[in-house]
């Protein structure tokens, strides 16, 4: 006899029975033989179907209300497992997991089971999952374009202590939330040439070309009200096989089409340090921006009729510069194929267009050889020049631009090896220039963009990011939801600001407790999920101390890393003092041609092996690399952190969203005055974070000083026996030379600071301790974080761009 699981859904009899007739039906499995895999693919199918229904509702009231859409362009998409948003976003969890369990099946496994789309890599990618949730939370008609990876980035092994990176094959077994559209497809050519006719038209010859298909993906927003497209591109061959070449015995040239095709697809921001990796990114980036533009003013004709109005109907928004030769792209396919004037074809790009840049670092924003360009792309080439022709005559007549303004305002970089500068092509091709963060916002103003801003000095705004808190407490969190849920009601549920009514329950002791118990049951999990993983046991009532994200330099894991080791010298040294038990967490990925990262990688597991090992530190520092960081790890590790790593070299981050993730489920944050950090110390006040180190204009004024390393590590008798004991080899006796070279650098090179901010670092850290010893003080502290931090709400980012930018709100 099956338990009675459906009492409390209504609804819940015909969903079991229909998400077993999808078994049988779809999936070809009975009840009996059905597997886990088989199950979750049920349920999918099942709840998809509802889905599929609100999408068409949603599409066809747009189309209806002649509305303007927003086209998100973005390299990555890091929307994570869907099944769980799904529901969640449905509001039919409850019912979903009720009707499983009549079969026996437990919902929660079946989420654990289901793959992570390998879609992007870090916080660009996550951000732009959380704008398109928020997109759709908020009812506004949105399309977001990118590339549908077979492969991803890569899938994170470590093996002993390096970062093995290996095939993410998250589509081997199909994908049962995406749909192919055949009917959207688009020629997409690269190389070739240029041919003028007598009429004075202008028709690109490519020498090669594929086909873009688009495969869509439902995105449900709060409560269901509204679903959104992702649509991603495939590749494929117009001839996938040439029968002459198999027949004739060439089996591999028979299949260069496809196999060249695919590649397009294959890999997540292949390496490009060599000339093939770089040709293969650019061809990458046109591929999908080409076939965006190209869908998008197929969609406008095709319901609007007039091209000329394409500016008031689409806002495309361009997350970084990956998709900036789509400004190009739109303006070929507004001269060559509608016959547009330049000028006019100009102004409805400007007007049509907006760019966000998530970056200051000079190799992000990306240029590309020009004669690569050219050959790969040759009429973008010329409108590049004649856009730029254009861009320099307009600077010539403003007074104060002189010849260092325009040779840094030009799209053509002229310094040495003559590139292609596409954040200037975003920047000069948009209406609207938008930074992430207050702090990177203003840098943008003075230092990578401040000759475009005096040519333009209305055009760059600030947008700080936000996330979505539906994703990241209301599904990662449950627990503290539910707490928050009894304390104050359940308007925060719509508007994260409501969060702000919990501040009191700061003062009060049994919410504390409470909320103290949330915690202390996240770290539990967390706690098994590495003794499981890792086979290393550490104690949940220790202070979580946690640093999840993209390894970089500037990100200065590496900072971290070195402070554990003067620690655990401290502790040998004086284990008379009371010193407070520590996990030190990372996890993030390394880019594959980035061999200080990578090595940076292989020293926390070395330190993590030698500390783990040593009795005399009696338990009291534990140190943890978690592999393969992905969305659904960072699930599980943000709700059990107790305090936040936040130390990039200041100035050098331009926002961050882990921190706020973090501070949402009650971390305390310890970080610099940089990116985001900055907003949320405002928000939740200088007494519930730990900031430290210098600002960036004294990073840039140390730098211009001419700042001697060397001297500074000499003064810190800490930081100089740490870094003795790395160089030596005390943490690599297989390779006692291993971190030489990378230690040396500190001595001469420390252009991340590392040695410059350690001391206070240091300090900071020894304030946290005296904080987490003050327990009530500690709870309070954390609870005013998750009060305080509703403002970053990926829906108030997206109310501003609607607002500000895209004009459909």
């Amino acid at each position: 006899m099956v338990p009675d699981t459906c009492s409390a859904a209504p609804d819940c009899t015909a969903l079991a029975d229909a998400i077993l007739d999808t078994l049988v039906h779809r999936i070809g499995k009975d009840a009996q033989a059905a597997l886990p895999h088989d199950w979750l693919a049920a349920t999918i199918f099942t709840v998809r179907n509802d889905i599929i229904e609100r999408w068409m509702v949603s599409s066809k009231a747009a189309h209806a209300a002649g509305a303007k859409k927003v086209y998100y362009l973005s390299l990555e998409f890091l929307i994570g497992r869907l099944l769980r948003d799904a529901l969640g976003n449905l509001q039919r969890s409850d019912e979903v997991k009720a009707a499983l369990a009549v079969h026996g099946v437990d919902l929660a496994e079946l989420e654990e089971i289901e793959p992570d789309a390998a879609l992007g890599n870090g916080g660009l990618g996550r951000l732009a999952a959380c704008f398109m949730e928020s997109l759709a939370s908020l009812q506004l008609p949105a399309y977001g374009y990118g590339i549908r990876y077979m492969n991803g980035m890569f899938r994170q092994r470590i093996e002993n202590g390096w970062q093995v990176e290996l095939p993410e094959n998250w589509l081997v077994h199909g994908n049962p939330w995406e749909f192919e559209r055949r009917e959207s497809a688009y020629f997409v050519g690269f190389g070739g040439e240029v041919v003028g006719h007598d009429d004075g038209t202008i028709h690109w010859k490519p020498a090669e070309a594929v086909e873009a298909i688009a495969v869509d993906t439902p995105v449900v927003g709060w409560r269901g009200k509204r679903v959104n497209t992702l649509r991603l591109w495939t590749a494929r061959a117009f001839d996938p096989i040439r029968l002459d070449r198999f027949n004739a015995g060439d089996f591999s040239g028979a299949l260069a089409g496809q196999i060249g095709a695919e590649t397009l697809v294959r890999v997540l921001y292949p390496n490009d340090s060599t000339a093939a990796g770089q040709e293969l990114r650019l061809r990458q980036e046109y591929f999908f921006s080409s076939a965006s533009i190209q869908d998008i003013v197929r969609r406008h004709v095709q319901y609007f009729g007039d091209i000329k109005t394409l500016a008031d109907k689409a806002a495309i928004q361009l997350n970084d510069t990956h998709p900036a030769v789509s400004v190009a792209e739109l303006m070929r396919v507004l001269v060559d194929y509608h016959d547009l004037n330049f000028d006019e074809a100009w102004d409805i790009a400007k007007r049509t267009f907006g760019y966000t840049n998530h970056t200051l670092l000079p190799e992000a924003l990306e240029s590309w050889p020009l004669p690569l360009f050219e050959w790969l792309l040759p009429r973008h080439m010329q409108i590049v020049y004649a856009i730029n022709a254009k861009l320099l005559r307009e600077a010539r007549a403003v007074e104060g631009i002189d010849d260092r303004a325009i040779a840094a305002i030009s799209l053509i970089d002229e310094g040495g090896e003559r590139r292609v500068r596409m954040a200037n092509l975003a920047f000069v091709g948009s209406h609207s220039v938008n930074g992430v963060a207050a702090l990177h916002t203003d840098l943008m103003k003075r230092t990578v963009f401040a000759d475009l801003h005096t040519l333009y000095p209305t055009r760059i705004n600030n947008k700080t990011n936000g996330i979505t808190p539906r994703r990241w407490l209301q599904e990662c969190n449950p627990g503290l939801t539910a707490l928050i849920r009894e304390a104050i009601g359940d308007a925060f549920l719509d508007d994260a600001e409501k969060l702000a009514d919990l501040a009191p329950f700061a003062e009060d002791s049994w919410f504390r407790e409470k909320f103290a118990a949330v915690k202390r049951a996240n770290k539990a999990a967390l706690a098994d999920y590495i003794k499981t993983t890792l086979g290393l046991r550490i104690d949940p009532t220790a202070m979580f101390d946690v640093q999840i994200k993209r390894i970089h330099e500037y990100k200065r894991q590496l900072l971290g890393i070195i402070e554990t080791v003067a620690l655990y010298d401290q502790i040998r040294g004086h284990p008379e003092r009371d010193w407070t038990p520590r996990v030190k967490l990372f996890a993030g990925k390394a880019a594959s041609s980035y061999a200080n990262a990578k090595l940076i990688i292989k020293l926390a597991n070395d330190v993590a092996r030698r500390i783990n090992s040593d009795p005399s530190v009696g338990g009291l520092l534990k140190i943890a690399f978690l592999p393969n960081y992905n969305v659904s790890l960072a699930e599980k590790i943000v709700p059990a952190a107790d305090l936040s790593e936040q130390i990039s070299t200041a100035g050098m981050e331009a926002s961050g969203t882990g921190n706020m993730k973090f501070a949402l489920n009650g971390a305390l944050t310890i970080g610099t005055l940089d990116g985001a950090n900055i907003e949320i110390m405002e928000r939740v006040g200088p007494e519930n974070i730990v900031i430290f180190g210098m600002t960036a204009d004294e990073v840039a004024a140390k730098r211009a000083a001419g700042y001697d390393p060397r001297a500074t590590i000499e003064a810190s008798g800490a930081l100089n026996q740490a870094l003795s004991a790395i160089a030596s080899g005390v943490f690599s006796p297989d390779d006692p030379t291993r971190y030489k070279d990378l230690m040396n650098g500190l001595y001469d090179h420390d252009w991340f600071m590392v040695a410059a901010d350690f001391d206070a670092y240091v300090a900071a850290q020894r304030e946290v301790d005296t904080r987490w010893a003050d327990t009530p003080g500690w709870e309070a502290a954390a609870v005013r974080n998750v009060a305080r931090v509703g403002w970053f709400s990926s829906d108030r980012t997206i109310r501003e761009y609607a607002t500000d930018i895209w004009g459909v709100l």
